[in-house]
């Protein structure tokens, strides 16, 4: 009895410092656009993956990708596989999107290339009208990721 009353005492100290020790890791690709702030375009903590929000910027270029609303997206998920390969990830990592839009009218075109990319077993995702968006943008679209 008194082993298992210290195996759970040091459980309860250790296990939490242990788990406040996972090294952070700053995930960073030239085959996506660079961060326009303070902020990094993600960041791997153990295995999960925190993907910073992707608006339609060609990386080659700088530019924004907003030929149209179909276009914008794609670029938007081409920019998100990207940086899930620098981490050695991809779309069936993901667990968790959020979707921001300038118009909720754009929800259908945004369904149907978000369902390209996910076909079976989607992650979570909520999907938020908001005002504006950086760069003039339509769409934004975070994840997180889990290896």
């Amino acid at each position: 009895m008194k082993k298992i009353v210290i195996f759970i005492f040091l459980t309860l100290c250790w296990f939490p410092l242990l788990a406040q020790q996972t090294p952070r890791q700053v995930i960073y690709t030239e085959k996506a656009p660079k961060p326009i702030g303070p902020y990094n375009q993600a960041i791997l903590s153990g295995n999960t993956l925190y993907v910073a929000g992707q608006i339609a910027i060609d990386p080659g270029t700088g530019k924004m990708d907003t030929l149209d609303i179909i276009s914008e997206i794609r670029r938007i998920f081409t920019n998100l596989g990207e940086v899930l390969n620098a981490a050695g990830m991809g779309f069936q990592d993901i667990v968790k999107t959020t979707v921001y839009c300038t118009d909720i009218k754009n929800f259908s075109d945004i369904n149907a290339i978000y369902g390209q990319y996910f076909k079976d077993n989607a992650p979570a995702r909520e999907t938020v009208q908001v005002a504006a968006l950086p760069g003039k943008a339509h769409v934004e679209i975070s994840a997180i990721a889990v290896k």
